[in-house]
């Protein structure tokens, strides 16, 4: 069984312009919205590198998450962002990513956890999320397919919910082709022109670039993309499995709000009449990995089943892996690159650090506004960005504690 991932084509380019006002690279979900900013912001020449074809990356086998309780102030300004420009498209666009409002719980097991959500819900609250405790009973009356009894409460957001991944790379393809972005797809970014600190163009594998200004992004590749820049970029590629079940009543979706068990890295909502549930394994070592290890999928079922015990009792209908991206903060990048000499003018990063979906709009968004003005209103990027990792990808920041159990080094 796989995953129906759809990849959406645009017709082959084997000529880039000359020219260009702002150079992006990566068509995935930052990318592609990045450019559609961008080409909003009012720059005439915005053209998009993609060495594959649009959303042929972590774009379309996502799992569609989208919620606004992060574990820092950043993570929930992009998240809120995110979470209301996903709501907004279709009267933006015509066209929209699929986003359901269906209710984000974030159960809590011990006292410990219980402290914690507290302290994160008074967080969120104060810049404006609309999030509530809830305690043991009111969990299990609001989530009748979790087996009872199990929490001691949990943070509940109702706006929070989940969107279709491959509808959401039909969105941006429509937005970019519609806005005029110059879409070159299987043409891979090779290297930065750069004369004294500052850039003057890209090199493609279909010819030069002119331009003043680059944005890198890429995903799970984007250390490479940075290495390909001569930037030292600290993010790397890691495994993540979802399957989907079989349907069953008990999971009707008046019955299934979203839930992320943060302490055992498992996440579900509801899919097609079953259950859509996503885990990541923090002792795998970093790298490209697509193929589905059923091993750790077995020890994860056990403690899906105690929590949703029909879980248990149903076969599954699709099983797919997918290379998501990490930073090892598990915050976004956001800022100048850095080469070998300092800071490149006109070159800036963007990364979700493992939540393209989830914060991609945002993380979009900002790096267009730092392009175009040097300054963005969505999030503070003050401490996100390279200059926060020490030699070693080390960083200075505390981990957002509301991440998939990712490593913690690159």
């Amino acid at each position: 069984m796989t995953d129906c991932s759809v990849y959406v084509s645009v017709a082959p380019v084997t000529t880039v312009p000359r020219t260009a006002d702002v150079v992006v690279v990566g068509g995935g979900t930052i990318g592609a919205w990045a450019a559609w900013f961008l080409r909003r912001s009012g720059l005439g020449g915005v053209v998009l590198l993609e060495r594959d074809t649009l959303g042929q990356g972590a774009s379309s086998r996502a799992a569609g998450m989208v919620r606004a309780q992060g574990g820092t102030e950043a993570a929930v300004r992009l998240g809120l962002f995110s979470r209301e420009f996903y709501a907004g498209q279709q009267e933006v666009l015509g066209i929209d990513s699929g986003f359901v409002a269906q209710g984000y719980f974030m159960p809590c097991f011990t006292e410990a956890e219980v402290d914690q959500a507290h302290r994160r819900i008074a967080m969120q609250q104060g810049l404006g999320l609309d999030v509530r405790w809830v305690d043991s009973h009111e969990m299990d009356e609001l989530n009748p397919s979790m087996a009872p009894g199990q929490t001691l409460g949990s943070s509940y957001a109702a706006g929070d919910g989940y969107l279709d991944p491959p509808r959401n790379v039909l969105a941006y393809t429509a937005a970019v082709l519609g806005a005029g972005v110059r879409v070159c797809e299987r043409t891979a970014f090779t290297g930065l022109l750069v004369e004294g600190g500052r850039v003057v163009g890209v090199r493609t594998s279909a010819g030069d670039v002119a331009t003043s200004r680059v944005v890198l992004t890429g995903g799970p590749t984007l250390a490479a993309v940075g290495s390909a820049a001569g930037v030292r970029i600290p993010a790397g590629g890691v495994r993540h499995q979802v399957v989907v079940t079989e349907a069953h009543p008990d999971f009707a979706p008046s019955l299934l709000p979203m839930v992320f068990d943060v302490a055992s890295g498992i996440y579900w909502r509801p899919c097609e009449g079953g259950v859509l549930w996503g885990m990541s394994n923090p002792e795998e070592a970093p790298g490209e990995a697509t193929e589905f290890d059923t091993s750790y999928f077995e020890v994860m079922r056990a403690r899906m089943a105690g929590l949703v015990p029909t879980t248990g009792k149903v076969g599954l209908r699709k099983t797919w892996a997918a290379t998501i991206d990490y930073t090892p903060d598990h915050l976004p990048i956001l800022g100048p690159a850095i080469g070998g000499d300092g800071p490149i003018e006109g070159v800036f990063v963007a990364a979700a650090g493992g939540h393209g979906m989830m914060w991609g709009p945002g993380v979009a968004k900002a790096v267009a506004d730092l392009v175009v003005s040097g300054r963005t209103d969505v999030v503070d990027v003050a401490d996100l960005g390279l200059d926060r990792f020490d030699e070693h990808g080390r960083s200075r920041l505390d981990p957002d504690p509301i991440a998939l159990p990712f490593p913690h080094t690159s």
